[in-house]
């Protein structure tokens, strides 16, 4: 139950950026992929993850360019690769200045590990007969 507590905790002191991509991601608002925010894995905690495609996305504040955060995130990394667990990492900025950017990476990389169709809307039209 700690671990549901403190996921709760995570989310409500949710950043900008974190906020911005869930508005994008929520309620299966992304070609139908379903996915969690602060999802307990191990003893880490994932910013946002979809368990169909097993991808993980990170959204990393300037605390992520210290020496010492980037081990602790390289040895994450390596325990969520062992459980086959993709992570894409995204800078504040990055986001801030490259939105679609963003966008289209996550769609490229959702597609390619667990495809859904396209809707409908956006196949090409058959010429009539």
């Amino acid at each position: 139950m700690a671990s549901v507590q403190r996921a709760r905790q995570l989310r409500s002191k949710s950043t900008w950026a974190e906020k911005l991509l869930w508005r994008w991601l929520r309620d299966r608002r992304f070609s139908g992929y379903k996915f969690r925010r602060q999802h307990p894995c191990g003893g880490y905690y994932l910013d946002l993850f979809c368990e169909e495609a097993r991808l993980n996305i990170e959204i990393d504040g300037s605390q992520h360019g210290f020496p010492e955060q980037q081990e602790h995130d390289a040895r994450r990394q390596r325990f969520l690769e062992s459980r086959g667990i993709k992570t894409l990492r995204f800078w504040n900025s990055f986001l801030r200045q490259n939105p679609q950017s963003v966008r289209d990476t996550i769609f490229r990389e959702l597609q390619e590990r667990a495809p859904h169709p396209l809707p409908h809307y956006t196949r090409p039209m058959k010429p009539p007969e």
